[in-house]
């Protein structure tokens, strides 16, 4: 009987689901209290610090209102902004990076493999084209997290709070962030590796009979290493959704809290 591959929960990032959908990962128990969680996370300075951004004392605006309406963005051109910087990551990924965006051209190493194949090399070429797009993806995404916050400093109280309480939380986020993003390749190169042995594997097999279809490592590429490059490509988007969720989640309290602005 086949087994049945895990499923992550439907309301999971949509980079935990890709790696729990294509059994890069098992699927994470299901329960347990956010609040709880992210209190397990926190040291002692943090937590003080964060306590008192949720309940800061009454300070008066140092800018009439006014003047903050008139600095601040439309919540369609901010959209629209957000939009087309998602857009250019997620083109820099499939195709490479548009002109004019300011984004560094990564390219996919190419479909390749000289023989004797090295397994325990084979994968750095794809290691370091999915390192330069995480690097790329955290700077451009933390820019454009700043610029939304910045717009929701120039708002209301509410959201003004809540764009200091997003302050807080990427700092205290970032290098747990870090640590678990870069986790993913370390995934995918285990998937590259097993693909890589049994093609080797299969190859010496057809040889030891006396085969005259013993394939190559270029031969065979279309096989087993372009759907590996497609799994990585979509593992990258996986990601760069998961990157960009506190950022649409800020948009969206702006599109809420602005509408009669507009």
């Amino acid at each position: 009987m086949t087994r049945a591959l895990p499923r992550a929960h439907f309301n999971s990032s949509r980079l935990v689901r890709f790696l729990t959908e294509n059994a890069l990962t098992d699927a994470a128990p299901a329960g347990g209290d956010v609040g709880q969680k992210l209190g397990d996370w926190l040291n002692f300075r943090q937590a003080i610090a964060l306590h008192g951004l949720l309940n800061p004392e009454p300070r008066p605006d140092p800018q009439p209102a006014h003047m903050r309406r008139a600095a601040m963005m439309t919540a369609e051109a901010l959209g629209k902004h957000v939009d087309k910087v998602r857009a250019q990551l997620e083109q820099s990924i499939m195709q490479g990076a548009p002109p004019g965006s300011g984004l560094a051209r990564i390219d996919m190493p190419l479909p390749e493999m000289d023989e004797p194949i090295e397994v325990k090399t084979a994968f750095e070429p794809y290691r370091r084209f999915y390192a330069a797009h995480q690097r790329q993806m955290e700077s451009t995404v933390q820019k454009l997290r700043s610029q939304v916050r910045g717009q929701l400093s120039k708002s209301a109280g509410t959201l003004q709070q809540l764009a200091t309480l997003d302050t807080a939380f990427e700092s205290i986020l970032s290098e747990r962030e870090a640590a678990l993003l870069a986790k993913v390749p370390k995934l995918l190169e285990k998937r590259f590796v097993q693909a890589i042995k049994q093609h080797l594997k299969q190859a010496t097999e057809l040889r030891a009979e006396g085969s005259e279809d013993a394939p190559s490592a270029q031969s065979s590429v279309n096989a087993w290493l372009m759907p590996l490059r497609q799994t990585m490509r979509s593992a990258l988007l996986a990601e760069l959704d998961t990157r960009l969720q506190p950022t649409l989640g800020l948009l969206e309290a702006f599109n809420q809290e602005t509408p009669q602005e507009q």
